[in-house]
């Protein structure tokens, strides 16, 4: 082979693995631009606040709606994922007249320092932050679905005086139950995290770490006060239920707890029981 095609060859090996890179962050970033979502809260007539803030560094986007005076519903999003999974949520004209809302996109996701990966616990420091700088003197209430569930209870650990409710949609809390696949862990070394596409690079490092993160999280758990709430489907593949009488077990110390049980239904139930989750977060919330 000449000196020529081998030149050739290498520089079109090259261009394709700059192209790959360059594809695999941009790809599937689960990020709703700034000209959908207002034409999207347009079309709602609902009223919103998109804002990032840069807290130790680094930068943490949320969306707010509602009554900025009200009491707070915070969502956080599962993994992967974005603000944009709650649009429902932060559009409904019931929860807009008495609540504020707030909802994140998570460190390493959005627009929150993407594809930057963190554990639980720093994770839950950065939105607690971000929630003391936002607080209005109302009470907060903590909604969190799937990696959510886990994490919005570290929060509350962390910051106890923070938030009076927790809303557990389908969350991970049993270490137990977790058993990572194997190939996730390769593709948390350098340089095959880079491979990783857009926001499954994050959700990737995080869900490896989940395990380990939960059993720490294990001994603090009857330190747990918030009046608790669990909605968990019977026939969740992805979180199996088994998660539900690990928490009945461990939060042996909160306030009230309640679990509602979803027969026949799987782990998206922020979507496919919408209208439970909104009601039993109004029946939860305003006493």
């Amino acid at each position: 082979m000449s000196i020529k095609k081998r030149f050739k060859k290498r520089h079109l090996l090259f261009a394709l693995v700059l192209g790959y890179l360059l594809f695999a962050n941009s790809c599937m970033t689960m990020r709703t631009s700034p000209k959908k979502t207002a034409a999207f809260f347009q079309e709602k007539g609902v009223t919103y606040i998109d804002e990032t803030l840069e807290l130790h560094g680094k930068d943490l986007h949320y969306i707010q709606t509602g009554n900025k005076d009200g009491q707070t519903l915070v969502f956080v999003h599962g993994s992967p994922g974005s603000w944009d999974a709650y649009k429902a949520y932060l559009t409904d004209s019931v929860l807009l007249k008495s609540f504020r809302i707030i909802a994140p996109d998570r460190p390493g996701f959005g627009k929150s320092n993407f594809r930057k990966s963190m554990g639980l616990k720093p994770q839950a420091i950065l939105l607690n932050e971000l929630l003391r700088q936002l607080d209005n003197g109302k009470p907060q209430t903590l909604i969190g679905h799937s990696y959510g569930g886990p994490l919005i209870v570290q929060m509350a650990l962390e910051q106890a005086g923070l938030y009076e409710n927790l809303v557990i949609l389908a969350g991970a809390l049993d270490p137990a139950a977790e058993k990572p696949e194997k190939w996730r862990k390769p593709l948390t070394w350098f340089p095959l995290k880079y491979l990783v596409p857009g926001a499954l690079k994050p959700s990737n490092d995080e869900l490896w770490m989940l395990k380990e993160d939960l059993k720490v999280m294990q001994s603090q758990l009857n330190q747990l006060t918030q009046r608790t709430l669990i909605i968990h489907g019977e026939e969740d593949k992805l979180v199996p239920y088994q998660n539900v009488p690990f928490m009945e077990k461990h939060f042996s110390n909160v306030d009230s707890l309640k679990v509602i049980s979803i027969e026949k239904e799987n782990h998206f139930i922020v979507w496919d029981q919408e209208q439970l989750v909104k009601n039993s977060i109004l029946s939860w919330v305003i006493k």
